[in-house]
């Protein structure tokens, strides 16, 4: 089979497809042939070593398929289901083996793309609004990178919790998209005043949560658009990370909260799992979610599949498709 390799970390040339043996699923795996796999800033980090991994490693954290082979101990699976799932690596590969714990049923009126685009980015959405700050109505909340996967579909979540939403975008074009899934406030984040112009929409008192997947480039915004007691979940850092910093700045700001959350800690279980994919499809199917793709890439094409994520140019999920 063909599988994307990385045999050191660096810039997006370090991925190159190279013929791998075909692997067998263990006792509590499934095999899955792939017909789509996401691409996720999560791989990127992966790729330039910020976040360690081992090498060689075949990175994507998660994909979309059927199921080919079932290892000993495996219930609830039979060969040709169709499958998807998230946080487990070898997505960018023809076949990949995956914990049966860690997939999930994927309806017949989602496909296989779809499946594989709503995975991560969508239970990460669906623990950032239903756990790490509870979304209900009333509550002002601020989402940078609105226009991109992940964003899109906490606009739309945080709407269906009957929360109001600034869209924090970097152009008119975007903040079009954040629109449409549902801000009721496009700030552009190349407007130094756009902490204040947040404070303004929430009336004045600061927004109850922000959520912040850029990271550095965000950081001192984030924090100075929030009420008192308000709260920064930091998912992310695509500008990169946020330097260190003095906790005591916040109980001056107005003894705000600050939280580092990742999808691991929230899908923990079989359990959690089910439920958050399940209101997912539901969703789904519903047409209350949608789900966009912005563009789809051979599986060779790894290396430009990550530069376009990158380049902040997807408006929705990036794919690469065996």
């Amino acid at each position: 089979m063909i599988a994307i390799r990385m045999n050191s970390t660096g810039d997006s040339s370090v991925l190159a497809p190279e013929e791998a043996a075909l692997p067998q699923p263990g006792a509590g795996e499934v095999r899955v042939k792939l017909a789509a796999a996401g691409v996720n800033f999560i791989d990127i980090y992966h790729r330039t070593g910020l976040y360690k991994v081992p090498l060689p490693y075949t990175p994507g954290q998660e994909g979309a398929g059927t199921v080919d082979a079932i290892g000993p101990g495996v219930e609830g699976f039979q060969h040709g289901d169709r499958v998807a799932w998230a946080m487990h690596a070898g997505g960018y590969a023809e076949y990949a083996v995956v914990p049966a714990w860690k997939l999930v049923q994927l309806p017949a009126e989602i496909s296989f793309g779809q499946g594989a685009a709503v995975m991560l980015q969508g239970m990460t959405a669906h623990y950032l609004s239903h756990d790490t700050f509870v979304l209900q109505p009333g509550v002002h909340a601020l989402v940078h990178a609105a226009a991109g996967g992940t964003g899109q579909l906490l606009v739309q979540m945080a709407r269906l919790c009957g929360a109001q939403v600034a869209a924090v975008v970097s152009t008119p074009e975007k903040g079009e998209i954040a629109r449409g899934c549902g801000a009721g406030e496009v700030l552009y984040s190349g407007d130094p005043e756009w902490p204040q112009q947040a404070r303004a929409w929430s009336g004045g008192r600061g927004v109850d949560v922000v959520y912040d997947s850029v990271g550095a480039a965000t950081f001192e915004g984030s924090l100075a658009a929030l009420r008192v007691r308000g709260m920064l979940v930091l998912f992310g850092q695509a500008s990169g990370p946020v330097p260190p910093f003095d906790p005591g700045r916040l109980a001056a700001a107005g003894s705000l909260y600050l939280t580092r959350p990742v999808l691991a800690s929230y899908a923990a279980s079989a359990e959690e799992v089910q439920r958050r994919s399940g209101d997912l499809f539901a969703w789904m199917e519903a047409e209350c979610l949608r789900v966009v793709i912005a563009r789809e890439f051979a599986l060779a094409d790894a290396a430009a599949a990550q530069d376009f994520l990158h380049s902040r140019r997807a408006l929705g999920k990036v794919l690469l498709v065996p």
